[in-house]
């Protein structure tokens, strides 16, 4: 099976070289980087125990001994930080699975069979997209009741559109190109066709709409759990974090502060690398970085 892809006609080397000439791929890389790292830490190591309440330590100043100071019940910031990264890049990347795993197939599909079915799966495609994930995700627990999961497949229905809508218009761009009539004229059929020629040649618009959708995934995520229906406690997420610091923003503005400052930069990264991603592997980026 060969696979065509629409890359720069550059070996990997040259790739790579091009990547850390880019200041908005090296930016994005090394703060996706370290956050990435930051949530894998705390799977072993927290300089605190989260769950642990200390009533008398409550509202504490950033210091030493807890370098982003403490919650309303004596916990340490730092650490629920730690521990809400991961939580939040979990649903995140979960939902923008589900997404491209449903979406890209739906849009690949209505590119090939267009007509009525096309217009019939875009219609669909419009109606989800006309519930914002919020909304998706107030509806969901109303039935099955807040929680994680719930908010990983609500952020998950609310991408399977926009990635539908990524593929389709990839692959209608890609359809009519003569590599494409090469392999038609030698007998394949469509949805080969789409398999060993089409799906490659938009791998680059999914990636950067993937990187999109992940750092909204984690705003969404952040939303949903200050309104009550993401993570619950005790588990610490970033959304729930400036929920509790809302009423203490005169006596302890750090609990807004830090996680506030945490998910601007984990958002930043991600459409830092996205942005670069694109210029790298986009051949008609003119953008010198």
């Amino acid at each position: 099976m060969t696979l065509r892809f629409d890359l720069p006609e550059e070996n990997l080397a040259g790739i790579l070289a091009k990547a850390f000439r880019n200041r908005s791929f090296l930016a994005g890389f090394v703060i996706t980087a370290l956050v990435a790292a930051v949530a894998l830490l705390s799977y072993v190591w927290t300089p605190d125990d989260v769950t642990k309440l200390v009533i008398a330590d409550k509202t504490l100043g950033p210091s030493p001994a807890n370098w982003f100071g403490t919650d309303h019940f004596g916990r340490d910031i730092l650490s629920m930080i730690m521990v809400g990264a991961r939580n939040s890049i979990a649903v995140a990347l979960v939902a923008v699975g589900i997404g491209m795993g449903i979406g890209v197939p739906l849009g690949a599909f209505a590119a090939v069979r267009g007509g009525l079915i096309d217009e019939a799966l875009m219609r669909l495609n419009d109606l989800v997209f006309a519930f914002p994930a919020l909304l998706s995700a107030i509806m969901i627990t109303a039935i099955f009741g807040p929680g994680a999961i719930n908010a990983i497949i609500a952020i998950g229905i609310f991408n399977i559109p926009v990635f539908a809508r990524v593929a389709r218009a990839g692959a209608l761009a890609i359809w009519p190109r003569e590599f494409i009539l090469a392999a038609r004229a030698a007998g394949k059929g469509k949805m080969l066709i789409t398999l060993e020629h089409v799906l490659p040649n938009i791998v680059t618009l999914l990636l950067v709409q993937g990187t999109i959708q992940f750092a909204l995934g984690i705003l969404a995520e952040a939303g949903l759990s200050y309104v009550g229906l993401g993570t619950q406690p005790p588990m610490p997420s970033w959304g729930r974090m400036l929920f509790d610091a809302q009423t203490r923003m005169v006596v302890a503005p750090w609990m807004a502060i830090f996680p506030g400052m945490a998910i601007v930069i984990t958002v930043l990264g991600l459409n830092l690398l996205g942005d670069g991603i694109a210029d790298i592997l986009d051949p008609r980026s003119r953008r010198q970085r």
